[in-house]
C-alpha cells in the first residue's frame, strides 16, 4: 500500500489510538520521575493526570483527521488547570517541562508506529518530519496559551495577595487589647484564606522565656470553628482536643503545634481526602509568642505554599500587633500596680467624715493616669480630704503622682492651712519638673497638676478649701440640695509666683462633700456643665450608704466600659462633735492658773470616765500650760476634745515653736516637752493666722512612765525651749 506522509501519519495515529491507555501511562511515569513537584499533592496529581489523558487523546485525534495544529482545540479544562497550578504555587517552568516531556512521549510512540505500516523509507522520512514539525507547533501553542494564563492568574494572586496583606495591616492591631486582636486575626483569615481559625499564645509574661523542658502552656485567646469538626480531625491525627475560649492548655509533646513553637517554622499539614491545615508560629522580635491554625474543609483545594506564604505574612504583621499589646498591657499593668500602691489602702479611723473613695484607670489604649484622692487625720480632730490629677498618662504620671501624694501628707503632718499647703506644694512641682527637663531619656515638659485640699473641723463644723486649677467640688446638704462651691481660683501647680486663696464655710452635720477629677465629668458626647449637672442629679439620688452613692454617681456619668480619662471621686458625709464632746477654759498669764487648771481637768476626765488618763493628762496640760504662760503671749485657752482619743490643745497668741534640744546636767528646767513627747501618743504644733496650738494626743492604756517621780533620772534630757 502506498503511503504520503499524510495518510502514514493519520494511519499510525488511527492504529495508536485504541491503546492510548498505554500512551497515558508511559507518560504519567515519565512526568512522575522527571517533575516530582506535580506529584507531591494529591489533588494537583489528580489534575495532571486528567491533563495528561486529554491532550493524548486530543493529539491523537487531530493528527488522525488531519487537523492543522493552530486548529486543534485544548482540552476544555486546560486552562483552569494552568490556572490552578498559578494558585498552589507551582512554577511556570515545571509545566512547560511536562508539556515537552508529555509531547515527546507521545512523538516516539508514533514513531515507533511507522515501520510497522510500511518499509518504504520515503514516506516513512515525509512522515517523520512533517510530525515533528505538528507536534513542535502544536507545543508552543499549548505553551503559549498556558503561559498566558499562568502569568495572568499569578497576577491577579500577586494583587490579591497584597490586598489581604495591605487589609491584614489596616483591619489587625486597631487597638491594645491582645484578645481582640487575635480575633481581628483569625475574622480576617476566614473571610480569605481558612474555613477555620484558631490563635493560641503562650502564658508567658513578654520578659519569660518559655521552658524548654517541658510542653510550654498556651491559652486559647481567638478562634472561628465554624462547622470544623475540630475533635474528629486533629484528635485523630495528633492528640489535639479542642480549647475553649481563654483556656490554658499544653500541646502533647511532639505535634505538630509544639514543633511549630519549639523550631518557629511553618508548616503545612494533610488531615484527611477533604481537609488541610496550616500550622504558622507568631513571631516577633526573635521571640515566640503562639501559633496560629489554620484550617480548610469546604474549600476544594487543599493549602498550598502560596497559602503557606500568605498566611505566614498575615501572621507576620499580626504578632508584632500582639507583641505591642502584649508589652502595653504588661507596661499598663506595672504602672497601674504602682499607682494602686500608691493611692491610699484604706482610710483613717476618724470620726469627723463617713467617706468612700473610688479610683478608675481610664481605657486600656490611654495607660495608667496621675489620679488621685486622700484622707488625712489631722489634730484637733480634724481631717483633711485631698483630690489631685497629675495630667499625662503612665507609669512617669502614676510615679509623680505618688511622689505628690506623699508630699501632701508631709505639709499635712505640720498643719499648714490649705492656700499655704498648695504654696509649698506648688515649690515642689516646680523642682519635680526641673528634674524631669535634666533627664536626657524623658520627653521633658512640666508636671502639669491640679489639686483641691480641704481641712474639715468636727468642732466648729467647719472646712477650709483651696484649690489649684482644680475643678469645683460639689455639696448636698440634709435637705437634698447639690451646689457647686464657689472657691476661690487658683493657677494649676507648677507655675510659680500665683497665689492661692482659701474658703471657708459651714459643713452641718450630715452634709455630703463630693471631691473628685474631671474625668469624671468630662467626656466627648457632653461638656462639663452637663457633667456637673449629671452628678448634682445623681448625688441628690436616695442612697442606702456612701458606697452605693459612689456606685450610683459612676454609674451615672460614665460610660459601660472604661473612662475615657481616669477618674477619682471621694465622698465624704459630716459628723460634728457636739459639747459633750469639747471642753474649753480660758488661761491667765499667772502661773498659779496652772494648778486651777489641772484641778478642772481632773473634774472634766471623771465626767467623762477617763479616770486612768488622769495623771498623764494632768501632768502633760501642767506642761503645754506653764510653757504658754513663759513663752507665749495671751490670750490663752486650753481645750479638751474627747473622741476616740483624748486630745489637750494650749493655743496663745505668740508665734514660737516649742522644740526639744538636749538639757545640760545641771539645767533646773526645760525637760517638760520631753514628758510630753513620752507621754503622749503623738504632739506637735500648728499655726493659724494669729498665733500657734500646741496639742498631745493621749489615749486610754498609755503607760504612765514617770507616776515614780524618784526614778526619773534627769540627766541628759532633752531642754525645752
Amino acid at each position: 500500500m502506498d503511503f504520503t506522509a499524510d495518510s502514514l501519519l493519520s494511519r499510525a495515529a488511527h492504529e495508536l489510538s485504541p491503546r492510548a491507555d498505554e500512551v497515558i501511562h508511559d507518560v504519567e511515569q515519565c512526568l512522575r520521575r522527571e517533575v516530582p513537584e506535580l506529584w507531591g499533592e494529591p489533588d494537583i496529581a489528580q489534575m495532571t493526570r486528567e491533563n495528561i489523558t486529554e491532550h493524548v487523546i486530543t493529539m491523537l485525534f487531530g493528527i488522525e483527521h488531519d487537523i492543522e495544529p493552530r486548529r486543534i482545540d485544548p482540552p476544555a479544562g486546560d486552562t483552569e488547570r494552568v490556572r490552578r497550578l498559578a494558585q498552589r504555587g507551582k512554577p511556570v517552568t515545571a509545566m512547560l517541562r511536562a508539556f515537552r516531556l508529555a509531547h515527546g512521549q507521545i512523538l516516539d510512540r508514533l514513531l515507533e508506529e511507522l515501520p510497522r505500516l510500511t518499509s518504504d523509507a520515503e514516506p516513512i522520512t515525509a512522515a517523520t518530519r512533517k510530525l515533528i514539525a505538528l507536534s513542535t507547533e502544536y507545543m508552543d501553542h499549548t505553551s503559549e496559551s498556558g503561559v498566558l494564563a499562568f502569568q495572568e492568574e499569578r497576577d491577579r494572586q500577586v494583587q490579591w495577595r497584597l490586598s489581604v496583606v495591605n487589609e491584614a495591616s489596616v483591619r489587625v492591631g486597631t487597638t491594645l487589647d491582645i484578645a481582640r486582636t487575635a480575633q481581628e486575626l483569625a475574622d480576617l483569615a476566614t473571610e480569605h484564606l481558612a474555613d477555620a481559625v484558631t490563635v493560641d499564645l503562650l502564658d508567658t509574661s513578654p520578659e519569660e522565656e518559655p521552658p524548654a523542658e517541658a510542653a510550654p502552656v498556651v491559652r486559647r485567646v481567638a478562634s472561628v470553628m465554624d462547622g470544623f469538626p475540630e475533635t474528629t480531625y486533629l484528635a485523630a491525627i495528633y492528640g489535639e482536643s479542642s480549647a475553649a475560649p481563654q483556656q490554658l492548655h499544653r500541646y502533647p509533646d511532639g505535634s505538630p503545634p509544639a514543633r511549630a513553637l519549639v523550631t518557629g517554622q511553618a508548616t503545612r499539614l494533610h488531615l484527611g481526602p477533604s481537609a488541610s491545615m496550616l500550622l504558622v508560629p507568631l513571631c516577633a522580635r526573635d521571640a515566640t509568642l503562639g501559633v496560629v491554625q489554620f484550617f480548610r474543609h469546604h474549600k476544594p483545594d487543599a493549602y498550598g505554599d502560596e497559602d503557606l506564604l500568605l498566611a505566614q505574612e498575615i501572621a507576620a504583621r499580626a504578632a508584632v500587633a500582639i507583641d505591642n499589646a502584649r508589652r502595653y498591657t504588661h507596661a499598663r499593668a506595672t504602672a497601674l500596680t504602682l499607682q494602686r500602691s500608691l493611692l491610699p489602702r484604706g482610710t483613717p479611723v476618724q470620726s469627723a467624715v463617713e467617706v468612700a473613695c473610688r479610683y478608675l484607670p481610664a481605657a486600656a489604649d490611654l495607660g495608667v493616669g496621675g489620679d488621685w484622692y486622700d484622707v488625712i487625720q489631722l489634730s484637733g480632730a480634724r481631717v483633711a480630704l485631698v483630690v489631685g490629677d497629675v495630667v499625662g498618662h503612665g507609669i512617669h504620671a502614676a510615679a509623680s503622682m505618688g511622689r505628690l501624694r506623699t508630699a501632701v501628707r508631709t505639709l499635712a503632718d505640720i498643719d499648714l492651712p490649705p492656700d499655704e499647703l498648695l504654696t509649698h506644694l506648688d515649690d515642689v512641682v516646680i523642682r519635680l519638673s526641673a528634674e524631669v527637663s535634666a533627664q536626657p531619656d524623658t520627653a521633658a515638659g512640666d508636671i502639669g497638676t491640679t489639686c483641691l485640699y480641704a481641712v474639715y473641723d468636727p468642732v466648729t463644723s467647719r472646712c477650709t478649701l483651696a484649690r489649684a486649677g482644680h475643678v469645683l467640688p460639689v455639696v448636698m446638704t440634709r435637705d437634698g440640695t447639690a451646689d457647686i462651691l464657689d472657691l476661690p481660683p487658683g493657677p494649676p501647680l507648677g507655675l510659680g509666683g500665683l497665689p492661692f486663696e482659701a474658703a471657708e464655710i459651714d459643713l452641718p452635720e450630715g452634709s455630703l462633700l463630693a471631691l473628685y477629677t474631671d474625668g469624671l465629668i468630662e467626656a466627648p458626647d457632653h461638656d462639663i456643665e452637663t457633667g456637673l449637672t449629671l452628678l448634682r442629679q445623681a448625688l441628690a439620688q436616695p442612697a442606702p450608704s456612701l458606697e452605693a452613692a459612689c456606685d450610683t454617681v459612676l454609674e451615672a456619668l460614665l460610660p459601660a466600659d472604661r473612662p475615657h480619662d481616669d477618674v477619682a471621686l471621694l465622698l465624704a458625709r459630716t459628723h460634728t462633735l457636739g459639747d459633750s464632746q469639747v471642753a474649753t477654759w480660758d488661761v491667765d498669764t499667772d502661773p498659779a492658773e496652772v494648778a486651777r487648771v489641772r484641778a478642772s481637768v481632773s473634774k472634766q476626765l471623771a465626767t467623762w470616765g477617763l479616770e486612768e488618763l488622769d495623771f498623764t493628762t494632768e501632768l502633760v496640760v501642767s506642761e503645754l500650760v506653764t510653757n504658754a504662760i513663759r513663752y507665749g503671749r495671751p490670750p490663752i485657752q486650753l481645750r479638751l476634745i474627747h473622741d476616740r482619743t483624748l486630745m489637750c490643745e494650749v493655743a496663745d497668741a505668740g508665734s514660737t515653736t516649742p522644740h526639744l534640744r538636749r538639757a545640760r546636767v545641771f539645767d533646773e528646767g526645760g525637760r517638760g516637752l520631753f514628758l510630753v513627747a513620752q507621754l503622749a501618743e503623738s504632739w506637735g504644733t500648728r499655726h493659724a493666722r494669729r498665733g500657734k496650738t500646741v496639742w498631745a494626743e493621749c489615749a486610754p492604756g498609755t503607760p504612765e512612765l514617770f507616776s515614780d517621780a524618784a526614778a526619773l533620772d534627769v540627766e541628759g534630757l532633752p531642754e525645752v525651749v
